[in-house]
């Protein structure tokens, strides 16, 4: 029997657990959640070791054979040994959105809480691909990129995904249809410029700008592109259900082998970045996925008033990684 897959998830918050909680029901692979410790007064707790053994009940009271363990890590990075040889490592540490806060201002802390994990997965993963969860997540998966110094088809950011099932989402609630009959792509930046390509997304094959009118599906892009901070001024925190999913779905391409199209943040180059317009750092484009990582770069063609709505885009996540790279300065790998 084929050695099965393991799966690390480094953060076990809200996102975090969700997704070692979805991994384990669907069974496919081993999982390692990692976290740190919590301190109230005198008594230190270590939530995801909790966690961890609170999910190996579930299963067993589902009746489903899986293997999942929690390990308590330091902030400096003490404790990552068992990420050992791990296939894949989902990084959804870092300071989560509140109310008022843009996806910027968690970019300098969160890039310090990277710099320590990477260097870990570095150590005792060099292997595995990186799926970065972390926002702002077009950003921090190029930091991953430049910290890992891992091949680009093997660090991978969580975005279009989430955003194409909030797209679909609020189409299926228009059209009272079932979300699976509908095909639709939100590229770009994760943000409020991300891209949902109309001109290709259709509902059983008939064009979705036949059946909803322009003025009411400016109204769903909308929803869409803020449809995090609607979450976050609902909840006080961010969405974890969905994007645990959405992360999920990518595990599951990657250890199955599916050679499924997901949009998801990739660093672009060479001929796929030329296509885009985007030269050295990390984008939503759809992409095929499979155990390698990254297989293909799809070019999704974009009529003119999309390709405008791109370049805007990529202009704004382009500005953010200039910031990026100055707070970068001497942690890439040499």
């Amino acid at each position: 029997m084929a050695t099965r897959k393991v799966v690390s998830v480094v953060g076990a918050g809200n996102v975090g657990e969700h997704v070692a909680s979805l991994l384990a029901i669907k069974g496919f692979a081993d999982v390692r959640i990692f976290d740190i410790p919590r301190k109230e007064g005198d008594k230190v707790f270590e939530p995801v070791k909790g966690k961890a053994l609170d999910m190996k009940q579930m299963i067993s009271a589902m009746d489903i054979d899986a293997k999942i363990d929690g390990f308590t890590v330091t902030p400096d990075g003490d404790g990552y040994e068992p990420i050992v040889d791990s296939d894949i490592v989902v990084i959804t540490a870092g300071f989560p959105r509140r109310p008022g806060m843009s996806r910027e201002d968690l970019l300098e802390a969160n890039i310090r809480i990277l710099s320590t994990i990477i260097s870990k997965v570095r150590q005792y993963a060099p292997n595995a691909i990186l799926i970065v969860v972390t926002n702002p997540v077009d950003i921090m998966t190029y930091v991953a990129v430049k910290l890992s110094g891992f091949p680009a088809n093997r660090v991978i950011g969580m975005a279009g995904v989430l955003d194409s099932a909030r797209f679909k989402t609020f189409i299926a609630e228009e059209l009272r249809v079932s979300p699976k009959d509908i095909h639709a792509y939100v590229i770009g930046g994760h943000g409020d410029e991300m891209v949902p390509l109309i001109s290709i997304s259709n509902v059983g094959g008939i064009p979705l700008k036949d059946l909803i009118p322009k003025e009411r599906l400016q109204e769903i892009i909308h929803r869409t592109r803020f449809g995090g901070g609607e979450i976050v001024n609902l909840m006080g925190t961010s969405a974890y259900h969905a994007p645990a999913a959405a992360v999920v779905d990518m595990v599951e391409a990657l250890v199955t082998n599916s050679r499924r199209i997901l949009p998801c943040s990739v660093y672009l180059d060479g001929e796929a970045g030329e296509y885009y317009g985007v030269k050295g750092f990390c984008v939503g484009v759809p992409v095929k996925l499979g155990t390698n990582g990254v297989e293909e770069i799809i070019k999704v063609p974009m009529i003119e008033e999309e390709r405008e709505m791109w370049e805007r885009s990529v202009e704004s996540v382009r500005k953010s990684v200039e910031v990026a790279e100055v707070m970068l300065g001497e942690k890439s790998p040499s």
